[in-house]
């Protein structure tokens, strides 16, 4: 797919762009999501390299698109019964100018090389936004977790960290939670590295229970963080949440603490959904039945609907933006929202969508809602409050500390509403004046590239 700037550039400017895209699918084949994500930045930048010449001259888009260390390995564990599996680990350490790497491990069948670099690729520009000091990495496994035993979860999650362990550390590389990796998981992966190692080190991992060093607010930290920015994109409009019928997809922790932080600020949130299908609840989804299902019993939405009653009805194998709602809120995984949805949502009337999942939208639905005048929040931005609260972790990890709840919602507020403010600020500073995905790539762009001018050729 060839590049198609956002702003004008000049022809030198706009060479130089399409010879790194180029190169990319030259030197990485076969990683589409990655492909992905970095054409989606590479289409932003033109403005900063015609501003700024001398970071075309520094080669920083070539430098930043090439991960600074990608460790692939393999992850031997034993299952109940005795039989022996393997699987293959991945970290990618993608930039580190700016702070310790810092992103999340995925287990999930699906997990290759290519999702990583894409996750990775786009935290480099999510962590460089929350101004943290934090830089970009990401990592998992193809193993799943689903239908496992507790026992088994234990002892893959110990192979996994037996390898892992030389790579990370809390000045160094800082994993945290993704799909597939829970409280469960952590506490496995944390004990497993203070064991091979003899350190306490609680900075080194984030998302750790509450009585061995976590951050309260860590589990709704990017749901929340997602209706918060929305938020603020409405209230530029002098709109509000209040009244508004929404639609999230998913049903996992970011769409559960989604609907939680929507329904605090008086919208009616009416779907959920699963890859079986979609709950409608024409009341609004009911939050403590949806935990229940979702994080006692380890259900299905199709179970919500069966215990919820005449208000809820189960759809399956439909997706969620059929729905007629004044928002929708992808949470679920990357390309779920595509082009025909986006027309769907368009013309029931929808006013903003904002991805709580990482690249959830593709970029033609993209288009389709900014040249419809929807306010678009981009996963960078609008999905940032979970490794915000990360951070936030690592800072109480530093000074011993443990914050309350209330005292970590405010600074996540005040996190994600500067977010906001800068990638609005660089939009119009671009002439693109309310495109949050100029603003947040040429911010988080911009943020790097002056981080790795001052530490000479790195």
């Amino acid at each position: 797919m060839p590049l198609a700037p956002r702003l004008p550039a000049p022809p030198e400017t706009l060479a130089v762009l399409e010879e790194s895209y180029d190169r990319v699918l030259r030197r990485d084949p076969g990683e589409p999501e990655f492909h992905q994500a970095v054409h989606e930045v590479l289409e932003s930048l033109g403005p900063v390299l015609a501003a700024r010449p001398g970071l075309a001259t520094a080669k920083l888009v070539e430098r930043v698109i090439e991960p600074e260390r990608q460790i692939m390995f393999r992850v031997p564990w034993q299952d109940d019964k005795g039989e022996i599996h393997v699987n293959r680990g991945f970290r990618v350490e993608f930039n580190g100018a700016l702070g310790p790497y810092k992103g999340g491990l995925r287990f999930h069948p699906t997990v290759n090389l290519g999702i990583v670099k894409f996750l990775g690729f786009e935290q480099i520009f999510k962590n460089a936004l929350t101004g943290l000091g934090i830089g970009g990495g990401k990592g998992g496994s193809d193993f799943d977790p689903h239908g496992r035993s507790d026992e088994e979860v234990m002892r893959f999650c110990q192979s996994f960290m037996t390898e892992l362990y030389r790579h990370v550390g809390e000045h160094t590389d800082v994993p945290a939670g993704d799909i597939g990796v829970g409280g469960r998981e952590i506490g496995y992966l944390f004990g497993q590295y203070r064991r091979v190692t003899n350190r306490w080190e609680a900075g080194m991992l984030t998302g750790k229970g509450a009585l061995w060093g976590g951050s309260a607010g860590r589990t709704e930290a990017t749901g929340y963080g997602n209706v918060m920015f929305t938020h603020e994109m409405l209230r530029r409009r002098g709109e509000d949440l209040d009244g508004r019928q929404i639609v999230v997809s998913g049903s996992g922790n970011v769409a559960i603490y989604t609907v939680e932080k929507a329904q605090q600020l008086g919208a009616n949130v009416i779907t959920v959904s699963d890859s079986g299908g979609y709950v409608v609840d024409e009341k609004g989804i009911d939050l403590d039945l949806l935990k229940h299902v979702k994080e006692v019993d380890r259900g299905r939405v199709s179970d919500y609907a069966d215990m919820r009653g005449a208000s809820a009805r189960f759809v399956p194998g439909g997706r969620v933006w059929d729905v007629p709602a004044d928002i929708a809120l992808p949470s679920a995984t990357q390309n779920e929202l595509d082009a025909e949805a986006a027309r769907i949502l368009v013309r029931n009337g929808v006013k903003a969508v904002s991805e709580g999942a990482n690249m959830p939208t593709t970029p033609e639905a993209v288009h389709i809602f900014q040249d419809a005048g929807v306010a678009f929040g981009p996963g960078k931005a609008a999905n940032a409050g979970g490794v915000a609260v990360s951070a936030l972790e690592m800072r109480q990890n530093a000074s011993r500390a443990a914050w309350s709840f209330s005292r970590v919602e405010e600074e996540l507020s005040a996190i994600m509403t500067n977010i906001h403010d800068t990638c609005y600020e660089t939009a119009e500073r671009y002439g693109a004046p309310g495109d949050y995905v100029v603003g947040a790539n040429i911010a988080g762009f911009e943020r790097v590239a002056e981080a790795m001018l001052a530490q000479g050729l790195i």
